[in-house]
């Protein structure tokens, strides 16, 4: 397949002048006079230069790799017609759908942008996590900027015991057996080949924990409607995590909240001061 440079540069500039600031998180500001997105807006958003950028609306960059389309077509919050439909003006065939892409829907995305004062994820089906917001990463770590199987907090869990250190340690073992019970749904859910499958198979052979509980067969267990935390710098958090969906691709946006008036929600509101800085 070869690029339409012409085709690109239209419905890049079409879909930037469609969208609004706040339809993607960001302050409209007093003097704005460009319609839609500026270009230097779009290049942040999905991760290049603006010269880049500006080069493939001109119709005069090279073509872009699969992974710098899949890069603007989530910062464009393109829906996954429009996804696809930009892969192949670029000349590449789209990726796959369904729960094993990444492609965060643009509705998803429309509530997670407005959760900057507020702990949030998305994560996949396997505790991936594909997005933070600033008081997510504060909370929990940067763990959207991990690679491999390690992406995964079920993998994570049973590979490296220093990711146990932000749950209280009395949930230990209900969280081990929650993230074997879901890796096995999900595995069950999508058959061989698959990355649940992978994942399993890895775990299988590198932990006996994993391979114990694993041998129970348990299916059904679900995660509590209240989480206890242990954050390095504010120490025990008391936290509700509301959790929604996107059936079409797995995904689920979760949000972090404490009950007014409690102490955990007083640390809350000191996390969204010092952010992700250690007091010291």
């Amino acid at each position: 397949m070869t690029i339409d440079r012409p085709g690109v540069a239209q419905f890049l500039r079409h879909r930037r002048e469609a969208l609004q600031p706040e339809d993607v998180g960001l302050p409209r500001g007093r003097r704005r006079r460009t319609d839609g997105l500026r270009r230097e807006e779009v290049a942040v958003l999905c991760h290049m230069s603006t010269d880049y950028y500006a080069r493939l609306e001109r119709g005069t960059g090279p073509q872009p790799s699969e992974q710098m389309i899949a890069s603007i077509a989530q910062g464009l919050h393109l829906s996954i017609a429009e996804r696809d439909h930009l892969f192949r003006l670029a000349g590449h065939h789209p990726p796959a759908q369904g729960a094993s892409s990444e492609h965060i829907s643009p509705g998803l995305l429309r509530i997670f942008d407005r959760l900057a004062d507020t702990p949030a994820e998305i994560v996949t089906e396997l505790g991936e996590t594909l997005r933070q917001t600033p008081l997510g990463v504060a909370l929990t770590g940067d763990t959207a900027s991990l690679t491999g199987p390690a992406r995964s907090i079920g993998y994570r869990w049973f590979t490296d015991l220093a990711s146990r250190q932000l749950y209280a340690a009395e949930e230990h073992p209900f969280l081990s057996r929650l993230w074997v019970s879901g890796l096995r749904e999900v595995m069950a859910l999508r058959g061989r080949p698959s990355r649940a499958a992978e994942l399993a198979d890895d775990l299988l052979a590198r932990s006996e924990e994993f391979r114990a509980i694993w041998d129970l067969q348990e299916v059904g267990v679900r995660p509590a409607d209240v989480k206890h935390l242990r954050h390095r710098e504010l120490g025990a958090l008391e936290l509700t995590c509301q959790t929604l969906t996107d059936p079409a691709t797995a995904h689920s946006l979760l949000v972090y909240t404490a009950v007014p008036g409690t102490e955990s929600h007083e640390k809350l509101q000191l996390l969204s001061v010092i952010g992700a800085q250690p007091l010291g």
